[in-house]
C-alpha cells in the first residue's frame, strides 16, 4: 500500500500558517503545543443551547448536542479531498518530520477551548440555564472535526483517554488507514462508536468524489470496511452528492450486507463551508431523495430504515430493522 505524495515540508508550513489563519477566522480555535489538533463548536450546540434543535445523533444515538466536543487531532491533515467535505482547506498528507502532541495535552485543551469559546452563551437570555451549566460539563467527543484522524499516530491512545475520562468517544474515518484501525482492536482500544465514511460504490466513483491520496485507496478502505464487525459499535456513513455519488444504490448495498455495521447512515451532502466552493448549491439532494436512495438500498440490502430527521437530511437503517440502541446513560 504505497502512497504517491510526495512531502515538502517548507511549502506545506506557509501553506499551513495561511489555513490556520482562513480557519481561526471561521471559528476554529487550535489547541496543544503544535496546534495540529483543533476544535469548533458546532452548530447543533449552539442551536441546543438556545433550544432551537439538536444534532441527529442525539435522536438517533442519545448523544446530547450541547454536551458534545467536536474537534480533530489531524485539522490540517488528510488522505483524500473529498469534494463534499464542508472544511475549508485542501489537504496535504503529515510531513516526515512532523511531531505531535500527547492525547492527554490535546484532550485538556479541547476541553478548555470549548468551554471558552461556549462562554458568550452564559449570557444569553436565549439560552437554557442548565444546559448551559452541562454544556461547560462535556461528556461526547466527536473526533471528525477535519483531516483524517487515524492519521495522528497515537489515536488510540487519545481514544483511550476520552474514555478513561469517561466520556464517549465517536471516531470518523475515510478508511484509508486499516492498519491504524487494527491497532485499535489489537490494543483494545475500541472508539464507543466507529464511523467509516463510504465517499462511493466503486473505485473510479471514489477517485472522482473524494480524491485520494493513495493510489490503493479502494482496497485500503475496502480493508477496514472487512474489520467492522470486530467493533463493539460501528457505523457506515454515505454522504451522498447528485451527478457524482448518489448512483447505485444495489453497489452500496452490497458492501454495506457484507461489512455488517450495526448502523447505516444515509445522508445528503450539505451545501455549506467549503463544500459551496467545489460543489453547486443544486447537487445538494433533498429529503425526500434521499428517503428514496435509502429505500433502494433497502430493497437490495437486509438493512432496514428505522429513523429519519428531515432538517438533516438523513436516514438511520440497521440490519433486518433491528431497534436502534442509545448509548448508556444517554437515554
Amino acid at each position: 500500500m504505497q502512497s504517491n505524495v510526495i512531502f515538502n515540508q517548507n511549502s506545506a508550513k506557509s501553506y499551513r500558517e495561511r489555513m490556520m489563519e482562513k480557519m481561526e477566522k471561521a471559528g476554529y480555535r487550535f489547541v496543544g503545543k503544535r496546534k495540529h489538533s483543533a476544535v469548533k463548536i458546532c452548530s447543533w450546540c449552539k442551536s441546543s443551547l438556545n433550544e432551537k434543535g439538536h444534532c441527529y445523533k442525539q435522536k438517533f444515538y442519545g448523544i446530547e448536542s450541547s454536551q458534545c466536543i467536536q474537534m480533530s487531532p489531524t485539522a490540517l491533515v488528510c488522505s483524500e479531498n473529498c469534494l463534499f467535505c464542508w472544511r475549508p482547506l485542501r489537504y496535504t498528507m503529515p510531513g516526515q518530520g512532523d511531531e505531535w502532541d500527547e492525547p492527554s495535552e490535546i484532550l485538556d485543551g479541547c476541553i478548555e477551548a470549548q468551554r471558552d469559546l461556549l462562554q458568550g452563551f452564559g449570557g444569553n437570555p436565549n439560552t437554557d440555564n442548565k444546559k448551559f451549566y452541562y454544556a461547560m460539563r462535556p461528556k461526547h467527543v466527536a473526533i471528525s472535526l477535519s483531516g483524517e484522524p487515524t492519521l495522528y499516530p497515537k489515536i488510540g491512545s487519545l481514544v483511550e483517554e476520552i474514555i478513561k475520562r469517561k466520556m464517549t468517544a465517536f471516531l470518523v474515518t475515510n478508511g484509508t488507514l486499516p492498519e491504524r484501525l487494527q491497532s485499535l482492536l489489537d490494543n483494545d482500544q475500541q472508539p464507543t462508536q466507529l464511523y467509516i465514511t463510504l465517499a462511493a460504490p466503486d473505485n473510479e466513483t471514489l477517485r472522482k468524489t473524494a480524491l485520494p491520496m493513495f493510489d490503493d485507496a479502494w482496497e485500503r478502505l475496502m480493508a477496514s470496511l472487512a474489520m467492522l464487525e470486530q467493533f463493539k459499535r460501528s457505523v457506515i456513513r454515505l454522504t451522498l452528492v447528485k451527478n457524482l455519488n448518489l448512483v447505485s444504490p444495489e453497489g452500496y448495498a452490497e458492501i454495506v450486507d457484507k461489512a455488517s455495521p450495526d448502523y447505516l447512515e444515509v445522508k445528503a451532502f450539505m451545501s455549506v463551508g467549503g463544500a459551496r466552493e467545489r460543489l453547486a448549491y443544486e447537487l445538494m439532494p433533498s429529503d425526500s431523495e434521499i428517503l428514496d436512495f435509502a429505500e433502494n438500498i433497502e430493497r437490495n440490502s437486509s438493512y432496514k430504515i428505522i429513523d429519519h430527521k428531515e432538517d438533516s437530511r438523513v436516514v438511520l437503517m440497521t440490519r433486518d430493522g433491528k431497534p436502534k440502541e442509545f448509548l448508556p446513560g444517554d437515554d
